[in-house]
């Protein structure tokens, strides 16, 4: 067995040595075979996975970048020491000393020149022609004592250095002094440009960067300077370069890290004075007004985008900075033209949606939402591309020249349209069902929708709904290379047990559809089921009936229980009146009666609205030993015979008690006189008085 498999093995090797001999063999002007396309199986949750292991093995994650900041940093050690222990010509303290004068000239000029400056702003602030001017005034309380002392002591720094020899000191001393004068020439300057919005209701927001800008800024200024001054070859020179240059990365580092916090810190102020104007500017370019209302959130974006670019190029993973940097000024550009855009589409449908408002549209106000969305997914779309081109990606090139990008590709744009004729259906649909369940405007000239409608649409919305939300994701997830058949086949299982162990339920279900396709009941109807509970229908759902009775009782009844129903609230009713007169009683009189009590109703200014007639009187319905029973009825709409029942019973009452001919019929005890029985002589004597015993009653 195991020289078999040594043969098995040593066949296999010739086989792979022959291939490889015939490929060193070959021509070399022999076009090299092409590598079979990847077959990606499995949807978008497949392609995506292979597109991450494509992506793992093409990965290499080299250690250029930190060798070359250990070699940078030993090389400066090293420098740092050579300037510790070279020999040198002039001693430590003339070193020293030319950083103290250089820095005390400067140190010594800008405070007299602030306190003269301070001075003379104090001075231009009294004068009767800048009262009445807070904006020039703040302006003066940063030019004079900061800007122009700054700009006067850097020269006059770089004049005194002229007279000292190359040095150390010397050339600390004009780093610090360029970079501190940098820093408040900078922070002032910013501050003047914030103290000419100083007016109206920009000036909370104006204080609130006035007292929190200006160290953040002079510490920004101040780094930047340096940083920029360290680069420079004649200190580089005189430090050595790797030292120059790792401060010079730190302090860029520090500054830009200070410069974000700074702008995260100031978006809402900023956002203040970018969006607040005046109530009649607001009014007249209401576009433009919204615009700036949008660039006002997403202002701070683009500039920690391009502090983020400036880090990276600082620490040196980019190889060219000019390109980085041009690239974050394209993607703020992109930024900024694809929010207006944005904004000019939402006007445009803003105002057609009101247009269509107007015209009593509804279809066409949800087609523009609809369309609207999808010109918004698909700007975002071009916006990701142009962005990928911006910094040398493409996702289109990647859909159409890769495999995995053309399955990934093919699956979103399934997954896309299946979501779409989604979303067109629905639009579709609830639109018709919502305009169906809309009362009308004008009451007279339109109809009403039916209690039957208002009962089953919107138990047909909701079953669309879970309809398409169930194909939906069913599709979808055949697109991401779920397998959805043994799902579907659980589903029919359970579906099936379900039904077998819930028969009543689905009886239930089965006879409430029936009955509301049958429109036997309705919401508002008042019903009477023959388990009993009588009440108004307040609610239908798939499986019970929700009646709540005359003393507020809510009674839920599952539709299965349910045999007959009497409906008493369709189209109309009868009043019906049945009275009982005396037989001593005129019957035109008493007629007569009834008819006036039936004119009075037809008359009342609330009552007849309820009638759908006058009153039929039918006459002597039937006469027994109480006295003679007449019958009338109204026909009345649907739950008003309640009200005119009420109302005919006490107007016929107080018409009967005023007439001397017409009585109703009364049931009370009579006396009846029986004859007396012989006595007999052996019997006790009786009283021949008549004895009384009630009687039929008879009418009096």
């Amino acid at each position: 067995m195991l020289n078999f498999k040594t043969a098995i093995l040593l066949g296999v090797l010739l086989c792979l040595g022959s291939s490889e001999l015939d490929a060193a063999t070959a021509p070399t002007t022999a076009a090299p075979a092409e590598k079979p396309e990847l077959l990606v199986e499995g949807g978008l949750l497949g392609a995506i996975s292979s597109s991450i292991d494509e992506v793992q093995e093409k990965l290499d994650l080299n250690q250029s970048l930190i060798d070359a900041w250990r070699l940078r940093a030993d090389r400066a050690a090293d420098e740092v020491g050579r300037l510790v222990n070279q020999p040198s010509q002039r001693s430590g303290w003339s070193i020293a000393a030319d950083f103290l004068t250089l820095s005390g000239t400067w140190l010594g000029g800008f405070a007299l020149l602030t306190v003269l400056g301070g001075l003379g702003a104090r001075y231009l602030s009294r004068q009767r022609w800048l009262n009445a001017r807070p904006r020039a005034q703040g302006l003066l309380e940063y030019l004079l004592p900061y800007t122009v002392p700054a700009l006067i002591c850097l020269p006059l720094t770089l004049y005194v250095s002229h007279s000292l020899q190359a040095s150390v000191g010397r050339a600390l001393a004009l780093c610090l002094a360029y970079a501190t004068s940098s820093g408040i020439v900078s922070t002032s300057v910013l501050l003047c440009l914030i103290v000419m919005f100083n007016l109206g209701h920009k000036r909370r927001a104006v204080q609130i960067i006035r007292d929190y800008c200006p160290k953040p800024l002079f510490l920004i200024g101040f780094l930047a300077a340096l940083s920029d001054a360290l680069t420079s070859p004649q200190i580089a020179r005189q430090l050595g370069g790797n030292i120059t240059s790792s401060v010079a990365v730190f302090t860029g580092l520090l500054a830009s890290v200070i410069f974000a916090v700074l702008v995260i810190r100031l978006r809402r102020p900023v956002a203040q004075l970018i969006r607040n104007r005046s109530l009649s500017q607001r009014l007249r370019q209401p576009a433009l007004q919204e615009s700036l209302r949008i660039f006002s959130g997403l202002w701070y974006w683009p500039i920690l985008l391009m502090v983020l670019v400036s880090a990276i190029n600082l620490i040196g993973a980019g190889e060219d900075s000019q390109k980085a940097l041009r690239c974050a000024l394209l993607t703020t550009v992109l930024l900024i033209a694809t929010v207006f855009l944005s904004t000019l589409l939402q006007h445009l449908f803003k105002s057609r949606s009101a247009q269509s408002i107007q015209r009593s549209s509804a279809y066409k106000e949800r087609f523009l939402s609809l369309l609207h969305a999808v010109l918004r997914i698909v700007m975002a779309i071009a916006f990701i591309e142009i962005l990928g081109r911006i910094w040398g990606l493409s996702l289109f090139e990647f859909a159409q020249r890769n495999t995995v990008g053309r399955a990934i590709s093919d699956s979103l744009s399934r997954i896309g349209l299946i979501f779409l004729v989604t979303w067109l259906l629905w639009v579709v649909l609830d639109t018709a069902i919502q305009e169906a369940l809309k009362p009308p405007v004008n009451k007279r000239s339109a109809r009403q929708p039916s209690t039957r409608v208002k009962t089953i649409l919107p138990l047909l919305r909701n079953a669309i709904k879970i309809i398409l939300v169930v194909i939906c994701a069913i599709t979808t997830m055949a697109n991401l290379g779920i397998n959805v058949a043994p799902l579907l086949a659980g589903a029919g299982v359970v579906g099936l047990a379900i039904g077998f162990g819930s028969q009543q339920l689905v009886q239930d279900v089965i006879t409430g559809l029936f009955i509301i396709i049958e429109d036997t009941l309705s919401i508002g109807d008042w019903v009477v089921l023959d388990s009993g509970h009588a009440g108004t229908v307040e609610g239908l759902t798939i499986r019970t009936l929700r009646l709540r009775d005359g003393k507020g009782f809510v009674h839920s009844v599952p539709f299965g229980q349910i045999k007959a129903v009497t409906n008493q609230s369709r189209q109309f009713a009868y009043a019906f009146f049945s009275v009982q007169f005396t037989y001593d009683t005129d019957i035109d009189q008493a007629i007569e009666l009834i008819r006036e009590a039936g004119r009075s109703i037809s008359e009342d200014a609330f009552l007849k609205y309820n009638l759908q007639g006058g009153l039929d009187v039918f006459g002597v319905d039937k006469m027994d030993l109480n006295g003679v029973v007449l019958t009338a009825q109204f026909r009345t709409v649907s739950g008003g015979q309640y009200a005119v029942n009420r109302a005919f019973n006490q107007r016929l009452k107080k018409l009967v008690d005023n007439s001397p001919w017409v009585h109703f019929a009364q049931t009370y005890p009579q006396q009846v006189v029986l004859p007396a029985r012989p006595v007999h002589e052996d019997e006790p004597e009786q009283d021949d008085s008549a004895l009384l015993l009630p009687e039929s009653p008879r009418p009096q």
